[in-house]
């Protein structure tokens, strides 16, 4: 007997079942916090640091970071930001300096040691420091927020050796700048980006105490800086002790605090507290603890692409909007001065009010929400937050408005796609702030067609591609935009042209067999196959397409078995992450539109 061949729209509704099992497999409670990857950089940051403060406490979870780092180094010596990365200079350096405390806790690492050194020699062209440090500081630039606390990590390692003048060679954070008033911050032209406020006080003041020029007229203010900065420091801590929950940065804090003579600062008890916390049972520290709120929200909102769904009953939506609902900040952040009305990424003290975050906790609480029973405060607030973020160029950034100097500051498109997917989720429930959303977003289309790539393509800021020319990720930035333009009903604004050559984008960079990567012609993943397919189903112009995205989508997961998470995401100072939950909503997000359109 010969099986008939399903039809794709039955193939896609037997998809759609596997996903929705493995999606709520992943519920926590009344949310999702996913499973960020485990990262050699912060495993490698966490133990140094840790052996700095106190290696005799800390002896168990430094030996267990090493033995991760054993195990997990790349055939030719080096050290990539997650196990599916491939190698770069800044991680396996920073692994380098971590394996400096091998021979103090009497083990033999000798080989490990040998086939990184033999790494970082073949790509700086010697071992010799000068070689090491202008490699570091050459790839970075202008923007010292990780290219100084990676030399400085080394340097306090031992890895250039004992003369100590090479701490001339590091460039001097200004961390006196820090005892500002916050609302100076973005005129002080710092090289170092908004969110790095904590590595700018504790590694500028290391570095001042082990090469302090008195020569310097500079010296004497900063020497009567450092209290302030670390007052300032501390003032800034979240209770947990994790700066913005992220592994790296706190312990970048750490090592310097221990190093300069403030070990005994009540901050650095915390930091090692954090870091302890942190590490996994197999060694390893992720780069972040999780993105709670982030991906609840992806998850509630790809649950509800599709209006007739019942994926969610009326007390799931209930438990998700009480969730989403507490995450609101009420009052000013402490960190960055944020006004109240946004939302972060995790309800951990050590995150911080986002753009990105603050539009899908929007997004969500309205799909949420039955007519009667909307949270209208809530939202007005969080849409006069994300309108008080507007850039002058039209465009949202991350954080902080008006930075701008350095990229991690600056508008970016995928944001700004985001936000207007909120507002016009929102413009007709709130008719008394709807002029003021549509003169927001006519902004936002400006800057969106002023940023809008010659090939038609927009780049994103916090998603890349490790496989694409110039590590970016066109497909994710382009698919956000167009997603957001299709949904966007502006009649006295045409967008019709950028539109048009944002799909034709699409259509010429997916491959023959349907998929998507981060370019034209690059290796595909799920998450960049279901975003791909997601906005030309948005579309609705290109059903030929959007089928062949459905098909490849099903190729690459066996038809729903299988969900493998590629490193997609962009962290602090460009860190590489991938998350477990992405390929799955992604996806969902994409078979609820196809069947949506449809007619299911």
């Amino acid at each position: 007997m010969i099986k008939e061949k399903l039809s794709l729209k039955e193939e896609v509704k037997g998809f759609q079942l596997k996903l929705i099992s493995r999606i709520f497999a992943e519920k926590k409670e009344d949310s999702w916090q996913g499973e960020l990857s485990s990262s050699a950089l912060s495993t490698a940051v966490g133990i140094f640091s840790l052996s700095q403060f106190d290696q005799d406490q800390y002896v168990v979870e430094i030996k267990s970071g090493l033995n991760w780092l054993v195990k997990n180094i790349n055939e030719d010596g080096s050290y990539g930001d997650t196990v599916a990365s491939p190698g770069n200079i800044s991680t396996t350096l920073l692994v380098w300096a971590a394996f400096s405390v091998s021979t103090k806790l009497g083990r033999d690492d000798q080989k490990t040691i040998s086939k990184i050194e033999s790494y970082i020699s073949k790509e700086a062209g010697s071992l010799e420091p000068d070689k090491i440090i202008d490699k570091v500081l050459s790839f970075y630039g202008d923007d010292h927020t990780f290219s100084v606390p990676i030399l400085t990590t080394c340097t306090l390692a031992g890895c250039f050796g004992e003369d100590k003048s090479i701490w001339k060679r590091i460039p001097q954070l200004p961390f006196e700048l820090s005892v500002f008033p916050s609302k100076f911050f973005k005129n002080l032209k710092l090289d170092v980006v908004s969110y790095a406020l904590p590595a700018l006080i504790a590694i500028g003041i290391v570095r001042f105490k082990h090469r302090r020029s008195f020569l310097n007229p500079l010296s004497y203010i900063r020497s009567g800086a450092v209290n302030k900065a670390l007052n300032k420091l501390q003032s800034i801590q979240p209770e947990n002790g994790g700066f913005l929950e992220a592994s790296p940065l706190t312990g970048f804090v750490l090592m310097a605090l221990s190093n300069s003579g403030h070990k005994s600062h009540v901050v650095a008890e915390k930091c090692a507290s954090f870091l302890k916390n942190s590490q996994r049972q197999d060694g390893s520290l992720p780069i972040d603890t999780h993105l709670h709120t982030w991906v609840t929200t992806l998850t509630a909102n790809a649950l509800t692409e599709n209006d007739k769904a019942t994926w969610l009953d009326k007390y799931s939506k209930r438990d998700l909007k009480k969730f989403l609902l507490a995450q609101q900040h009420k009052e000013i952040h402490p960190y960055t001065n944020a006004e109240p009305g946004g939302f972060a990424w995790s309800p951990l003290p050590g995150a911080v009010p986002d753009a990105d975050d603050t539009a899908g906790a929007l997004v969500a609480l309205r799909r949420l929400s039955e007519k009667g029973h909307m949270p209208i405060a809530e939202a007005i607030f969080g849409i006069r937050w994300l309108i008080s973020l507007q850039n002058s160029d039209g465009g949202i950034p991350t954080f902080c408005h008006g930075w701008g100097k350095l990229p991690f500051d600056k508008s970016c498109p995928d944001i700004t796609a985001h936000v207007i997917r909120a507002f016009i989720e929102w413009e007709n429930d709130i008719p008394g702030l709807k002029a003021e959303m549509h003169t927001s977003i006519k902004k936002m289309l400006t800057y969106l067609t002023n940023v809008q790539r010659s090939d038609g393509s927009w780049q994103p800021l916090w998603f890349g591609n490790q496989q694409t020319e110039g590590q970016v990720n066109l497909t994710y930035g382009t698919a956000q935009v167009v997603i957001a333009l299709n949904e966007c009903g502006l009649t006295d604004f045409d967008f019709a042209d950028i539109l048009k050559k944002g799909e034709s984008w699409l259509i010429g960079a997916q491959n023959v067999d349907g998929t998507w990567g981060g370019a034209v012609k690059s290796p595909a993943s799920i998450e960049e196959t279901a975003l791909g397919t997601n906005a030309l189903i948005s579309s609705g112009h290109y059903p030929e397409q959007a089928d062949k995205g459905m098909q490849g989508l099903l190729t690459l997961t066996e038809g729903g078995v299988k969900f493998t998470s590629s490193p997609i995401g962009l962290y602090f100072a460009s860190l590489w992450y991938d998350e477990k939950m992405y390929p799955l909503v992604y996806s969902m997000a994409a078979v609820e539109k196809y069947l949506l359109k449809s007619g299911e």
